[in-house]
Formats: structure tokens, sequence, C-alpha cells
């Protein structure tokens, strides 16, 4: 059913909630896992335009990365890792198209009112604008 998984992490808690349950779904298909990761700091999101070395950010970003590859390589998934800079919801749309992926799947951080106006804008962007399937986990309880 699915071939291609992409999994945004965002670097976080909520990562080790949302991987078990993608990790299960790749292995019930058989589909090749693409974690992927937006670094959002202002030296990640003007990093090319104004030729700026790699932040500290980017570099923890990076071998968050690897480290989570390597995590999947070694329980037999086929993975690669991605890492890209500027606004998410953009970044994650682009590359689910780019990389033919055929599921998306995130975390939701239960935020309300104001807050999901400040926080919530990721996850409405990639619902509202890509024709990819979404799986959503909800990263923490109420």
């Amino acid at each position: 059913m699915f071939k291609k998984i992409l999994i945004a992490l965002d670097h976080s808690k909520s990562d080790d909630v949302l991987l078990p349950h993608v990790k299960e779904l790749a292995r019930l298909t058989g589909a090749e896992i693409l974690l992927f990761h937006v670094s959002t700091g202002w030296v990640a999101r003007w990093q090319r335009d104004l030729n700026l070395t790699d932040s500290e950010e980017i570099k923890e970003d990076r071998a968050y990365l690897d480290k989570r590859e390597k995590e999947f390589r070694d329980e037999g998934f086929t993975v690669t890792a991605h890492h890209s800079a500027g606004e998410p919801a953009d970044e994650i749309l682009r590359t689910g198209r780019e990389e033919h992926c055929d599921l998306i799947a995130m975390t939701t951080h239960g935020h309300r009112l104001l807050s999901d106006l400040i926080h919530g804008t990721t996850i409405t962007k990639v619902r509202h604008e890509t024709q990819i399937p979404i799986f959503l986990v909800k990263a923490s309880p109420d």
C-alpha cells in the first residue's frame, strides 16, 4: 500500500511518540522511510542567501537525523534522511512531492485557541495543500 513514507521529525520528545507507529506501519507495508527535518532558526532561514556557515542548531539537527537514520537502518528498514531549512510546511510539501512519497507522518501537539494560530500552522498548511495522505499522531496526552 505505502511505498515511501516521509516522517517529519521536529527533533523533540514527540518524535519518540510518532516513530513506533510509523515503524509498525512500514513493517506491515514494506515501505521505504524518508526521515525529514527542517531547521528553522535565523541562520537556517538565511544561510543560502547570505552564504552563512552552519549554526549550532543546524549541526545538532543533522547529527540528530544521522542518529535516527542509523536507528532505522539497524532495525532493518530502508531509510534515507534529508535535512532542509526554512518554513517547515513549505519544505514538507516540496519534499513530499519531489521524493514521490505516498504518506506524510507528523505529530500534533494538542494546542488550543491562540496557541493553534501560532503553533498549528505547519500541519494546517500541509493538510490543506497536499494531495498526499497524512498520518497524524498526537504527541502528548491532554
